[in-house]
């Protein structure tokens, strides 16, 4: 078997059905399978982000107020970063397809319920079925494509699954915006069925069957299994609701705060104790999967950031609807899976660590574009730095998954990409908690200092006072409801420019973030070798 083969095309050549034996004869069913397992992946990020946009129509039809809507959003990426780290063990348990078709089958018929759903409490349950399913596809997906495809064919294989990666969260509220405005808020779960079913059968068709030798009969480590839900649980609940409970100020955000820092403390403890963990840490024994781990999450704060605060600000400055603001982003988007197709042909030939770093300045260059909003910022003026950013994070995705990735042995593969997955997906809800926060926090100190200008002492004050005074006089307004009037305005005025204040110190700290984490590139590994991936 050489190495372009890929391990498919050798000893597991007898677990293929009729038709699978069909596709590999033809030189195609590696990137069948390439894109069946990133189906389930796309499906479970789009679905992260596209029930926001709907959050107002859902919380009209089922009457529930914003803080229990919240819980829609809430408990699904709770139970996502739940599952996202036993997928590995899950799927050495019960077998890589059978536990792939459980997870898509599940996800689809829990997306039925979500749209079938007649209140509020039925549709969080839902919704946490949802992500128990869900989380095992993101992990399990690229698991497999490392385990499918030879170390040569990875650049390309892993830009596929780095398509939806990116895209997804762009495509969600583009996605849940028309779907919403146009068929209701059902059909935003609805239209996962098809997608769903589609899924299944590639997977049934196109996956090895699963052989007694690939499942691994051990104890389960229910203890865990539990301190890990538990750990995570709370910590994710506590980024969701920080803000909005104004952090440690909140009992309920102490408690949560409290409860991940014991009950991860003790499942680390119990993880590097027991003979079988759910969770195997000792992966991270790999320096460069530690470390791509780390620079992951630094990643997710960062990347994902930015797609979060700019979306914000066109909605509350240019009042864009969620639709509006997903469209501007779309280019970018689409800059970003043109250029991830692209990257995947050439970045063998680099080394990952070299365009990692290109991409980082790219990524601190697009960031301090995007800080010099002022007050005549408008969609053309975001265009390009958008457009940019969106290269700029191909050019760290790709090589980072291949740079963490691509020199682990086999069997430690899928641990790997469980525990690789799970550092983004917490990065992107630790940026999003972060900036939250600044932006709120930041808004209040600027509003504070410009206040500080506008007094009876300052003639430029006193004169622009004046001037829409005698502005409303004019309109048809009293003398005395003119002044209301006027002072109402100069408050408008300081708000806006506060909050424009904000949006700039907020991507000077993405930029800071990007440049003060370059130094861990340096502990990536370099080029994958060529051995083939099942080599142990």
């Amino acid at each position: 078997m050489s190495h372009q083969e890929g391990p498919l095309y050798g000893s597991q050549r007898e677990l293929l059905g009729p038709l699978a034996t069909r596709l590999a004869d033809l030189g195609v069913l590696k990137w069948v399978i390439a894109i069946t397992a990133s189906l389930g992946a796309v499906l479970e990020i789009i679905d992260t982000s596209i029930v926001n946009v709907a959050m107002p129509h859902i919380q009209g039809n089922l009457g529930a107020t914003l803080s229990e809507v919240g819980w829609v959003s809430t408990g699904y990426a709770c139970a996502n970063v739940i599952m996202i780290p036993l997928a590995a063990w899950l799927g050495s348990r019960f077998g890589r397809k059978s536990y792939l078709i459980f997870s898509l089958v599940g996800f689809t018929l829990s997306s039925a319920m979500c749209g079938l759903s007649t209140s509020l409490s039925m549709l969080i349950v839902a919704r946490v079925l949802q992500g128990l399913c869900g989380g095992g596809l993101l992990a399990k997906a690229q698991s497999i494509l490392f385990e499918t495809f030879s170390r040569e064919e990875q650049p390309a294989a892993q830009a596929i699954f780095g398509v939806g990666v990116i895209a997804g969260p762009v495509m969600g509220p583009v996605l849940g915006g028309f779907l919403t405005d146009t068929l209701g808020w059902r059909s935003i779960f609805f239209i996962n069925l098809p997608i769903g079913i589609i899924a299944v059968l590639m997977t049934l068709v196109c996956l090895p069957r699963d052989v007694a030798e690939d499942k691994v009969e051990t104890k389960v480590d229910w203890t865990g299994i539990a301190l890990l839900a538990v750990g995570l649980g709370c910590l994710q609940t506590m980024l969701e609701e920080g803000q909005q409970e104004d952090w440690f100020s909140s009992r309920f955000i102490v408690t949560m705060a409290v409860g991940a820092a014991i009950a991860l403390g003790l499942f680390i403890w119990n993880e590097l104790k027991v003979a079988y963990p759910a969770v195997d840490l000792r992966v991270l024994r790999h320096r460069s999967l530690a470390a791509g781990s780390l620079y992951s999450l630094i990643l997710g704060i960062g990347l994902y950031g930015v797609m979060f605060a700019v979306p914000i600000f066109v909605q509350d400055y240019l009042s864009f609807t969620a639709f509006q603001s997903g469209l501007l982003l779309l280019p970018g988007a689409l800059a970003s899976a043109s250029g991830m197709l692209l990257m995947g042909k050439i970045s063998g030939r680099f080394d990952p660590r070299f365009l990692i770093a290109c991409g980082a300045m790219i990524m601190v260059s697009t960031a301090l574009m995007l800080s010099q909003i002022n007050p005549d910022t408008g969609t053309d003026s975001l265009f390009f730095p958008l457009l940019i950013r969106g290269m700029g994070s191909v050019m760290i995705f790709l090589p980072l998954s291949l740079a963490t990735l691509g020199n682990l042995p086999k069997r430690d593969v899928a641990a790997g990409t469980g525990f690789y997955n799970l550092t983004r997906q917490l990065g992107s809800s630790v940026g999003i908690a972060l900036i939250t926060t600044m932006l709120a926090r930041r808004e209040g100190i600027h509003y504070a200092h410009l206040a500080e200008h506008v007094s009876a002492f300052r003639t430029v004050a006193t004169d622009r006072l004046q001037h829409y005074q005698q502005l409303f006089q004019s309109l048809g307004s009293d003398p005395h409801t003119a002044q209301l009037q006027a002072h109402s305005l100069i408050e408008r005025l300081l708000s806006s420019q506060a909050m424009l204040l904000s949006f700039a110190d907020v991507f000077y700290y993405v930029a800071f973030i990007f440049v003060i984490s370059l130094p861990l590139i340096l502990l990536l590994g370099g080029r994958p070798r060529s051995a083939p991936v099942g080599a142990h």
